[in-house]
């Protein structure tokens, strides 16, 4: 995998994106005036006297609509300041108890070694104990809150070096401020959502809102739709960063590889009722888009939605071709007491030697 080619493709593309999602508030704010002075024009044909536009119109539509998206950005950005581990707490997470087994106790020692590797500080790690679903996910505003945690799944099922690509890949979304970027975006769509929401309001009402209201609600909904779309490309954008971060790190396609091939493995085990049964608390939607690998399949439109590439074309990416899903079989939880010493291997995973030095440029 050519990580370094892969990180610069997925920023570039980032910011491509970013830029459109501007374009798409601008328009959509264009669109509710187009979409007004439309209704003003059709309700004038009816009448039988000439009704001029009032004086402000254009001043009046922009500014209430710009209230109205960064209104909602603010309000919906606010409700997510709690902070990571809060919110890690609310989907059923709690701290990381090393001394409770040997899977925490390994989980703990990986933690602190990429976070050495990365030259970054090490976030709370909290595990969610009833989810037997392999998955992980990263939060936080800013390093004093940031968290990652990890299922019992990924626990009991990953090898040292496949928990070692998963904790790289979270990793590498609070290194890049994925965190924040998710969260501000989730925010911006809320407020595109609520012009969509009042034009809705509006059209219940008798008389002319009912024309103002359509105005608004159809202009608000094409608006909502694109920014929903934008803010899942974007995910996918940092989703294929962080895997490319994650095998840089750890110098293994096995690693991350490994996670989502047995990952695919446990889906087509359990295909009915995957979500409800292994997923218990990653059903929520605050961390749905912050997931390692989404809650869920994707179909049809709705992969237009997803803000997670599929697993196939994730594995592809790392391998350069498909790849067949892994077993799954519960791993040997051997005792492992303290962070590995450089040249000091457990069979089957990655030293802290080959990490030490993660921004050399290899492929």
């Amino acid at each position: 995998m050519k990580f370094w080619d892969h990180q610069q493709n997925a920023r570039a593309e980032t910011r491509r994106l970013l830029l459109a999602f501007a374009l798409a508030v601008a328009v959509l704010v264009l669109a509710v005036h187009g979409a007004l002075v439309l209704a003003w024009w059709l309700m004038a044909a009816l009448l039988p006297v000439h009704l001029p536009f009032p004086a402000g119109f254009l001043a009046a539509n922009v500014g209430v609509s710009l209230l109205l998206v960064l209104g909602g950005w603010w309000v919906e950005t606010s409700n997510l300041r709690a902070g990571g581990v809060k919110l890690a707490q609310r989907v059923g997470a709690r701290e990381l108890r090393a001394s409770l087994s040997h899977a925490e106790q390994r989980l703990a020692n990986v933690v602190d070694e990429l976070c050495i590797a990365a030259h970054m500080p090490r976030p709370q790690v909290m595990v969610l104990p009833r989810t037997d679903a392999i998955n992980a996910f990263a939060a936080g505003w800013d390093e004093a809150d940031a968290v990652v945690a990890v299922t019992q799944g990924a626990l009991d099922h990953l090898t040292r070096e496949e928990l070692q690509g998963m904790v790289a890949h979270e990793l590498s979304h609070l290194h890049e401020g994925d965190t924040r970027l998710k969260m501000r975006l989730a925010g911006m769509v809320f407020g595109l959502e609520l012009v969509h929401n009042f034009g809705e309001e509006m059209r219940d009402r008798p008389g002319l809102s009912w024309w103002f209201g359509s105005a608004i609600m159809l202009a608000g909904l094409a608006g909502w739709l694109t920014g929903r779309m934008l803010k899942a490309a974007v995910s996918r954008q940092r989703e294929h960063l962080a895997d490319a971060r994650a095998v840089q790190w750890t110098r293994s396609k096995d690693g991350l590889g490994g996670v989502l091939r047995k990952v695919m493995a446990q889906r087509r085990a359990t295909p009915a009722g995957y979500e409800a049964r292994g997923h218990t608390g990653l059903a929520h939607p605050a961390v749905q888009h912050m997931l390692l690998v989404d809650a869920g399949g994707v179909r049809g439109l709705e992969r237009w939605l997803d803000s997670h590439p599929t697993l196939d074309e994730r594995v592809q990416r790392i391998y350069g071709r498909r790849m067949q899903p892994l077993p799954l079989t519960p791993v040997n939880d051997a005792p492992e007491s303290a962070p590995r010493a450089a040249g000091v291997v457990e069979p089957g995973a990655v030293s802290l030697a080959s990490l030490v030095d993660p921004f050399a440029r290899h492929t």
